[in-house]
């Protein structure tokens, strides 16, 4: 069993002769044992052939290398790397299962993951890309779709929208990816891994994935409202710190990120399946289910934060026509398809 463990003779010189070796289950685009090198359990993952593995397999290993500089530490430790084989070996993590008000310390630990990056950091990973033109095409033939008039202004402030998401400031080391599964709850802490979609960027785009119902996650949920507000303070408390600065007043000032995750379609679909396609188009024809939600549950529950976020005046209104869009186009789906329901409250 051990001879199916792609470690190079170097590795095992460094880290050992692996033994009690156990393939683990993972996404198709890696493959995850559990082993043990020199008595010590460690993980070993290798990105597999595909488009951007190499890619990905780079991300992973800046994201890990700089995120080991926060301590106490948010990453396993990253132990080996063999790049030709797109192998890493990582310390490994005994996973408890989430207490009920897990997100809290989840947000801490996001916002000290999101600190350990800055200016100097600029060019080791790639800057964060948010939502095009071509979403804003699609988000409003979306609406046409469903008979709800646009008002004239509505195409402005989404084009807006897009350059202030564009400039955005910030140098946070985003995780990319920051989904429930993805986070392991430990007795030293929370400790996140799967880095190969790892960016620089502002942090406020995945602290928005608390309120908007974690976007590219196969975990959606909708955590109840005093949770989410615990959450919201943890993570501004510990990014203010570790590093002295505000992420922000409250909860308005996630607006524009909330407001970017709703016109992505590609966010109702799994990584496999995103790019070249329309979503929200789909989503009018047929519905489909993705984990713990379906593409329109996740639909209504953003459509219900933009335009609660944009009518209490976030961003100091300038996304108010789309947040009177977004309640007609909830009014209109929920009267359309009843029996949809809410996001589950608590992740599985």
């Amino acid at each position: 069993m051990a001879s199916t463990l792609p470690l190079e003779e170097r590795l095992r010189a460094e880290l050992g002769v692996p033994r009690r070796v156990l393939a683990l289950e993972s996404s198709p685009r890696s493959r995850v044992w559990r082993a043990e090198l020199s008595g010590a359990p460690v993980v070993v993952k290798q990105l597999v052939d595909a488009p951007e593995a190499d890619e990905r397999y780079a991300r992973e290993v800046a994201g890990l290398t700089l995120a080991a500089r926060v301590d106490p530490p948010v990453v396993p430790r990253l132990l080996g790397t063999d790049p030709a084989r797109r192998v890493l070996v990582l310390e490994y993590l005994e996973h408890r299962r989430p207490a009920e008000d897990w997100l809290v310390d989840y947000a801490a630990a996001l916002a000290r993951l999101h600190a350990a990056t800055g200016p100097g950091d600029a060019g080791v990973l790639p800057a964060w890309s948010g939502p095009t033109a071509g979403d804003v095409d699609a988000f409003l033939a979306f609406a046409a779709a469903l008979g709800v008039p646009v008002a004239s202004g509505v195409r402005a402030e989404l084009d807006a929208l897009l350059g202030r998401l564009l400039a955005a400031p910030g140098h946070a080391l985003l995780h990319g990816d920051p989904c429930p599964g993805n986070d392991l709850h430990t007795g030293g802490g929370v400790r996140f891994i799967d880095f190969e979609q790892a960016s620089l960027g502002s942090g406020l785009v995945e602290l928005a994935y608390l309120r908007i119902g974690f976007p590219t996650c196969w975990c959606s949920t909708a955590p109840p409202a005093a949770l989410l507000d615990a959450a919201e303070a943890a993570y501004r408390a510990a990014w203010r710190g570790a590093t002295g600065t505000g992420a922000g007043a409250g909860p308005a000032d996630l607006t524009d990120a909330c407001a970017g995750w709703l016109l992505r379609g590609d966010a109702l679909v799994q990584r496999a399946e995103r790019g070249g396609v329309d979503h929200l188009a789909r989503a009018v024809e047929r519905d489909w289910t993705w984990g713990t939600a379906t593409a329109r549950q996740r639909l209504v529950h953003r459509l219900d934060v933009v335009a609660g976020a944009a009518a209490d005046g976030g961003d100091r209104g300038e996304l108010r026509g789309l947040g009177r869009l977004a309640a007609d186009l909830r009014r209109s789906m929920l009267a359309r398809w009843p029996r949809l329901r809410p996001l589950p409250l608590l992740r599985p």
